[in-house]
């Protein structure tokens, strides 16, 4: 899902409208505005990285390309598991 923006990655200043000054603040407020009125954000921990709701598949039917792009801009990448940060 990000591949096509891998030189983006974690490179937040090159977001240009931002919800906050804080890369993860912004990448949850923007995936709270895709997905409003979700119980949870997180959805677990494991090691060094965190868990997101809701999955690639629930993301890609309302995320533009631009929302995606800075969602990884903020460091939101996926594994096997889902959508994923380093923290």
């Amino acid at each position: 899902m990000f591949d096509e923006f891998e030189d983006e990655f974690l490179k937040f200043e090159r977001v240009v409208e931002k919800f906050s000054q804080r890369s993860d603040l912004h990448a949850f407020i923007l995936l709270d505005k895709l997905f409003p009125g979700e119980l949870c954000m997180v959805s677990g921990a494991d090691h060094d990285e965190i868990y997101l709701e809701p999955s690639p598949e629930e993301l890609l039917k309302v995320a533009s390309k631009d929302q995606l792009r800075d969602l990884h801009r903020c460091g939101v990448t996926e594994n096997e598991y889902g959508l994923v940060m380093f923290v």
